[in-house]
């Protein structure tokens, strides 16, 4: 480990269970979900330029994709870098597999995409990174804010790191979730389960963190309407992302579930009701690009 980096502790991190993840289920959404990492990527500036190396070369840049899911987004990376060397890392096997499957190997630059597990409530950079990035992970880690110092001290001068998050928590969406798991049909099972959030920020608290790192930085937030299609959309979009914690509690009990998601269901069709061209979904995204200093 770079001994400079070494020296930079993340805290402890709080325990969080692991949920199970399905990639073809949060795929299923992926031209929604993917449009806020390709907000993020538009504004992150270019990599540092790099010192050349004693036999006269440029070292090859690095990046690093926090939560890098089923490595979609990671290959976005690659289309604006295809030189760098980039590393999606996850918790999650499911995620790993299909990243792995669809996109590791060489790149159409000459830099080359891999995969490999990682726990972001204590990662911590093994070597000089010029880009670290997260798209919609880091709210399942509550003690993020925390790892901020690490992450930034293990880029290079002039490096970044640049995340987008959801900043819908208090939506339909999600508070009937909460509300849902803290009924007592369901609490004994699921309290809990439904707000797992307070711990994010608002753009401007992301903007005084990382100023007092040192960072030059750009935080905003962005609501997308979303018009999604199909019978109960809503239902559809959170199976593959906020109601995976109660799945995977309920896995061992298919009866338990689906009352669980009739339930749910019914309280989503009334908090958003399908109009002529499908179901509006507003979703609100907050967004940070931290610069640090040369």
């Amino acid at each position: 480990m770079h001994s400079d980096i070494a020296s930079a502790r993340i805290p402890a991190a709080t325990t969080h269970a692991a949920p199970t993840w399905d990639p073809q289920q949060y795929l299923r959404h992926a031209g929604h979900r993917t449009r806020p990492f390709l907000d993020l990527l538009n504004r992150i500036p270019e990599l540092p330029t790099l010192p050349q190396t004693s036999s006269g070369g440029t070292p090859t840049a690095r990046i690093a994709d926090l939560g890098c899911g089923p490595g979609n987004v990671t290959a976005l990376l690659a289309e604006r870098w295809p030189e760098a060397r980039i590393t999606g890392f996850d918790l999650s096997p499911e995620m790993l597999r299909q990243a792995r499957e669809e996109y590791a190997g060489k790149t159409a630059g000459g830099g080359s995409l891999d995969f490999r597990h990682g726990d972001l409530a204590s990662w911590l950079p093994e070597e000089p990174y010029d880009l670290i990035v997260s798209n919609a992970a880091l709210q399942w880690v509550p003690s993020h804010p925390g790892s901020f110092a690490a992450w930034i001290h293990g880029l290079r001068p002039g490096g970044t790191f640049a995340f987008q998050i959801p900043g819908n928590f208090t939506a339909p969406s999600h508070a009937l979730l909460a509300e849902l798991c803290d009924t007592p049909r369901w609490r004994s099972r699921l309290g809990g389960h439904g707000a797992r959030y307070v711990h994010l920020l608002e753009p401007a608290e992301y903007l005084a963190r990382f100023t007092e790192l040192g960072c030059a930085v750009d935080t905003w937030e962005t609501t997308y309407h979303q018009l999604l299609s199909g019978p109960d959309p809503v239902l559809d979009w959170v199976k593959g992302t906020a109601l995976r914690p109660v799945l995977t509690a309920l896995e061992d009990d298919r009866d338990a579930a689906d009352a669980f998601l009739a339930e749910y269901r019914d309280l989503l069709r009334e908090a958003y009701p399908p109009g002529p061209r499908g179901t509006v979904f507003p979703f609100r995204r907050i967004f940070a690009v931290a610069r640090k200093e040369l």
